[in-house]
């Protein structure tokens, strides 16, 4: 018999397989194989939760946003309407203070009006007694053109106290 290579390669072979089943390879690849089945099957379990849940987060944000997008709409409305009224009402407030004044400009022209028309009566009354005293003095003598004038200043300085009263 002749050993050859073929002979040796499977002695080799056997003597292998014999190694590995001596210290119990084939059940510990199996056991390590079946480990990484689990921890894989684990690992997917858990990544179908976290995708639930992430659903679940999805639609609470959405339902949050859509929420949000209502409140802003509101808030845009309601910021309107408070814009509406501020316009109104500062139109009104211009309007009035616009009328006050106006009242207030006539009735300063009045009362010009009013002091214009004293004026003139109080320049016609010294016109007119100066002219008086001019006539008189020229047509009259001293001595009753003294009482004349004396009598006529009182009762001028009369007449003007109860009208300007």
């Amino acid at each position: 018999m002749t050993l050859d290579a073929t002979f040796w390669v499977t002695i080799s072979f056997i003597i292998f397989l014999g190694v590995l089943i001596y210290f119990k390879i084939p059940q510990k690849v199996k056991e390590i194989l079946e480990q990484n089945i689990l921890n894989i099957k684990n690992q997917i379990s858990e990544a179908e939760k976290l995708k639930e849940d992430a659903k679940n987060i999805l639609a609470e944000n959405e339902k949050k946003i859509s929420n949000s997008k209502s409140e802003v709409k509101e808030m845009i409305n309601k910021a309107n309407d408070e814009a509406e009224k501020n316009v109104i009402r500062v139109n009104e407030e211009f309007h009035n203070l616009m009328e006050n004044r106006k009242k207030n400009a006539e009735e300063r022209i009045r009362q010009l009006k009013s002091q214009a028309e004293k004026d003139i009566k109080n320049a016609s009354v010294k016109i007119a007694i100066e002219s008086a005293e001019k006539l008189i003095k020229n047509s009259l003598d001293k001595s009753k053109l003294d009482k004349i004038y004396s009598s006529s200043i009182e009762e001028t300085k009369l007449a003007l106290k109860k009208k300007s009263s």
